[in-house]
């Protein structure tokens, strides 16, 4: 199914998007959360590992964002606790930054969420990450005071 908020159009991901999807996650992406940009092959082995699904407990959803039909980035959720709790993950290319795509999918990701009776969504983001610190708060997010792996944990709903 199709997602549409505002500017933006997530679509759920197959293999095939990693041929365009490699141009997007290049440059300097991975400044905060590690890392490097994958080649064509690794995403094309990604892709195929979400697209089969999570292992028992865990349901992987994943979304490209598409601005005009142009894929710019992607929305992921792990749907686990017998679908009441997820956690989330965005990233839009280094082009389409500063926009508000990445608050308009994370929030069309966050309502998706909603609509299927999830009542806790969390993220982790680098504490000096202020733009995704602003997205997670557009999505309804507040950060707590845990910290895993030198991220902050931002969450909505119980813990």
């Amino acid at each position: 199914m199709t997602e549409i908020s505002g500017r933006v159009t997530l679509v759920p991901l197959t293999v095939a998007d990693a041929d365009e999807m490699v141009d997007v996650l290049g440059g300097d992406l991975y400044a905060f959360i590690g890392g490097s940009a994958p080649t064509l092959e690794e995403l094309r082995a990604r892709y195929a590992r979400q697209v089969a699904g999570g292992p028992p407990g865990q349901e992987w959803r994943n979304w490209i964002v598409r601005v005009e039909g142009q894929a710019i980035g992607y929305v992921q959720a792990t749907i686990t606790h017998e679908g009441r709790r997820a956690e989330i993950a965005w990233v839009v290319g280094e082009r389409w930054q500063g926009r508000g795509y990445a608050s308009e999918a994370a929030r069309a990701l966050v309502d998706w969420l909603d609509e299927r009776g999830v009542s806790t969504v969390e993220a982790h983001i680098h504490p000096d990450h202020t733009a995704s610190a602003a997205v997670a708060r557009r999505a309804g997010l507040v950060p707590t005071g845990r910290f895993d792996d030198g991220e902050r944990l931002w969450r909505r709903g119980p813990a």
